[in-house]
């Protein structure tokens, strides 16, 4: 096999950097699209492209106005909750309002069943029979479910 020789260039290639050209003010082409105009590149190529329109000036921030305050936003988020809650709470009183009026008045029943028993130990006492009296019970029953017979003497 034979050697071939290597190629060789008698000046080497380089890239010599463009010529300084003063930039062409973009104009549009077509005025009714403003967004195309004919430009030049850095290399001196002269194209049409796509430009972005220059905003004129920057409208003005408006001043923002204060935010909500934190306790009004829990306060208007609560309400809901505490108004159902409340009606809900209503619903319910006025199922049981016939069992809490019944048992209204089976307190009383039983304050005026302990007063009557009140007065009746206190009318017992203050008449007492004689301390002489005395009282002999005598009850008899026969059978598992015999009718019981008494007599009381007095003596």
């Amino acid at each position: 096999m034979p050697h071939e020789p290597a190629i060789h260039h008698p000046e080497p290639i380089t890239r010599q950097p463009a010529p300084a050209t003063t930039p062409v003010p973009l104009v549009p082409v077509f005025p009714e699209q403003a967004g195309v105009a004919l430009v030049t590149l850095p290399d001196g190529t002269r194209t049409l492209a796509y430009t972005h329109p220059v905003p004129a000036e920057p409208a003005p921030v408006p001043a923002r106005a204060a935010g909500v305050p934190g306790w009004a936003k829990t306060t208007a988020l609560l309400a809901p909750t505490l108004g159902g809650g409340i009606g809900a709470a209503g619903i319910g009183i006025s199922y049981a309002a016939p069992g809490i009026l019944a048992m209204a008045e089976a307190l009383w029943a039983a304050v005026a069943l302990i007063a009557a028993g009140g007065t009746v130990l206190l009318l017992g006492r203050s008449r007492r029979a004689p301390a002489s009296t005395h009282i002999t019970q005598h009850i008899t029953a026969t059978g598992l479910f015999g009718r019981a017979r008494g007599t009381i003497h007095h003596g």
